[in-house]
């Protein structure tokens, strides 16, 4: 099944007759009901409305409704817009009236509230209501656009989505953009990433990689020092049974999201190229599937990596750090100036962080600094945990290099980002994003199932180093 970013159905063009829907802050709302007619400043009153988050009313008019209003509560980013697309009429058309403190964020959360996964039914659902989008939002747009295209790729089934059409859909997508792209497969992939050859042999479904460049926006003649690189990668492992140390039922039942990591990095690669940024992209998805077959990883088996590192499989569901071992090797022998990947990784850093904040593992101080002042403007939360080499000996093989899980049940994250920091080449600056990449419940902006988590931060991130000439990070700005 071909996959491709889809239009935002819930937008109407500019100079549409439109009802005015109203954002309201808490401390806002004695002042906004003044200003109001009286019949429907009492209609609100009297329906217990105190701007809470996500809270909408309808207000009636002479001629039926006459407007709505949006209760923004105390939270700050684009989550309480989402609540609109179908707390209002299906199909009817909106703009914001009165003033918005951020209308970027208005936009996106109201796109992000839009957004639903109703492809596989046999009737569509509801549709939602529309938005005139406020002037000076397209970037807001944009992102919301690809964000789609990674909420879908994350929400269809293994069975539509295997190694091979993940591949094809991020190629399709890389291409479409303006990016040089290549798929591997075969023997070539085996020779060239062994270890993440290894956790597809088990699958009748052969494992790809994708890589991709993408060399700049054209910032004219004069222009002379080369554009900063920055290297992407993501785990993209399409379902995860957990090999021969096979999963329990109730946690494979969302193993189609494994391929999350891959999604994201596809992203985050799109928005820098729509985005026209003065960098250099080299973006490496691993696309495969951990099944269990006669020709499956064992545990104890010994493969050697990209690296040359020889590495012992403790543990055949420990796949995904084995996927990412060979594509940051050859990452960081590019020299990149700074080197992200994306993974659903590890239960341990939800057991730490719970679903909504991504783990951030960096070996660089003010790198991590700067991601995270980046998340915290993109309203993308991700929060850093230690690269702790006091947990670095867990890893030391017998009679191999080392394994890929500690003999301990200790500080699962942080000894997967350890092991993934063995085969970085020196001096490469590093960040790694463990992430849940889902939603578990609806809630404003963030429906149900697939998210693209910590897409935002890095993107805003990326935008600030090159802001900066890619010569340094800042921790603030």
């Amino acid at each position: 099944m071909a996959w491709a970013a889809r239009t935002l159905d819930c937008l109407a063009p500019a100079g549409s007759t439109a009802l005015p829907v109203y954002a309201v802050r808490p401390a806002c709302l004695p002042g906004f009901l003044e200003g109001l007619p009286a019949r429907a400043a009492n209609y609100l009153r009297a329906s217990s409305f105190v701007a809470k988050a996500g809270t909408v009313v309808l207000l009636p008019g002479s001629a039926g409704l006459a407007g709505a209003v949006l209760g923004l509560g105390e939270t700050a980013g684009p989550h309480p817009f989402g609540a609109l697309p179908f707390a209002l009429p299906e199909r009817t058309v909106w703009r914001f009236a009165g003033p918005l403190d951020h209308p970027h964020d208005a936009a996106l959360g109201f796109c992000l509230g839009a957004y639903r996964f109703d492809h596989l039914k046999s009737a569509p659902g509801r549709a939602p209501s529309c938005l005139v989008p406020p002037p000076g939002t397209e970037r807001a747009l944009t992102i919301a656009t690809i964000t789609w295209l990674v909420r879908d790729l994350i929400n269809l089934p293994a069975n539509l989505l295997g190694p091979a059409e993940l591949a094809v859909a991020a190629a399709d997508a890389l291409s479409a953009a303006g990016a040089e792209v290549t798929i591997m497969e075969g023997e070539h992939l085996h020779h060239a990433y062994p270890l993440l050859a290894a956790v597809g042999e088990g699958s009748a479904r052969a494992p790809r990689v994708v890589k991709a460049t993408w060399n700049g926006a054209n910032r004219g003649a004069n222009a002379t020092a080369p554009l900063p690189l920055i290297s992407l990668c993501g785990k993209g492992v399409c379902f995860d049974t957990g090999g021969y140390d096979l999963k329990q039922p109730a946690s494979m039942l969302r193993m189609k999201k494994d391929m999350g990591g891959a999604a994201i990095a596809l992203g985050v690669a799109l928005l820098a190229i729509a985005e026209k940024l003065p960098v250099r992209l080299e973006v490496r998805l691993g696309c495969v599937e951990n099944s269990v077959s006669g020709a499956a990883m064992r545990p104890l088996d010994v493969i050697r990596s990209r690296r040359g590192l020889t590495v012992s499989i403790g543990n055949t569901d420990a796949e995904g750090r084995l996927v990412l071992a060979d594509l940051l090797a050859e990452a960081s022998d590019s020299a990149p100036d700074l080197l992200l990947d994306f993974a659903t990784l590890t239960g341990a850093a939800r057991v730490a962080l719970g679903p909504d904040i991504a783990a951030l593992f960096c070996n660089d101080d003010r790198l991590a600094s700067s991601i995270e002042t980046a998340a915290r403007l993109a309203h993308d939360p991700v929060w850093r945990l230690p690269l702790w080499s006091g947990y670095d000996h867990m890893l030391e093989g017998t009679g191999c290099d080392l394994t890929n899980v500690a003999d301990k049940p200790y500080a699962g994250a942080v000894v997967a980002a350890l092991f993934l920091q063995r085969f970085l080449a020196a001096g490469t600056r590093w960040a790694h994003f463990d992430v849940y990449a889902w939603n578990d419940a609806l809630r404003s902006g963030r429906p149900e199932g697939g998210e693209a988590q910590s897409m935002r931060a890095a993107f805003e991130f990326i935008c600030r180093f090159v802001h900066l000439g890619g010569n340094d990070v800042q921790a603030e700005p």
